[in-house]
């Protein structure tokens, strides 16, 4: 099958979205194809970002739903509006006492199915705009309910005050700058997201995934996968 009607009946493949691109991904070629991705990352993190074209598409719900791994650096005794680096800080408190061992007693209770509190900026929607749209326009904005998500996998890899490492397996809906706050209240402080990168989105790594220079007609064309082979490891 030559490129061009590859493109057009489409398929997967993993981009690695740049740290402070919002965009994430935009095609270097005139075809017409439908296009789409299997779940955003925020504009300071990095990492996998699964492209959909054509019938590919039909396949990233299950990309959205499905399990993610990130690898993340907290940081001890401040918090953001944002819940990372790029926001405003809106309180602080001591950290010093704080061990590595504080922080592994503390992620149990993170573990699991548990409830969460989704961040305000958020590309959640009220009313059809996206609540960090409508903060950023300066409206008052509550957090939505908890809700129920899934963590498979979380573990404190390294520690070095202020900054904490977590290594995070977790399901769709699921919030690290959320995670990240909450395990700095539970160890008697305050955090922040500091530095994210999305590490794994279904069966999509860092390795497989294509670098902004490698971001051409022809690097595309080869990446594509049916999503018909990857049923199982979607999910």
């Amino acid at each position: 099958m030559v490129p061009m009607q590859l493109l057009r009946q489409g398929g997967l493949f993993a981009v690695i979205k740049p740290k402070d691109n919002r965009a994430g991904w935009r095609p270097r070629t005139k075809v017409r194809v439908k296009i789409g991705h299997g779940g955003t990352l925020d504009k300071n993190a990095s990492g996998i970002l699964v492209i959909g074209l054509g019938q590919g598409t039909k396949s990233l719900k299950q990309m959205l739903q499905g399990k993610k791994k990130y690898s993340v650096i907290g940081c001890l005794g401040s918090g953001t509006d944002t819940m990372d680096a790029g926001g405003k800080v809106t309180e602080a408190a001591p950290y010093d006492h704080i061990k590595q061992e504080d922080i592994e007693k503390v992620l149990q209770q993170f573990r699991g199915s548990i409830l969460q509190v989704p961040p305000v900026y958020s590309a959640l929607k009220i009313g059809g705009k996206r609540m960090s749209d409508l903060v950023i326009e300066g409206h008052d904005v509550e957090p939505k309910p908890a809700r129920p998500v899934m963590v498979y996998h979380l573990f404190c890899t390294a520690f070095d005050s202020p900054y904490f490492h977590l290594d995070v397996t977790c399901g769709g809906g699921f919030y690290v700058r959320s995670l990240v706050s909450d395990v700095g209240k539970a160890v008697g402080s305050c955090a922040h997201v500091k530095e994210l990168c999305r590490t794994q989105q279904g069966p999509f790594t860092l390795n497989q995934a294509l670098k902004e220079c490698d971001w051409t007609f022809d690097n595309i064309t080869k990446a594509l996968i049916d999503p018909r082979k990857l049923v199982e490891e979607i999910r």
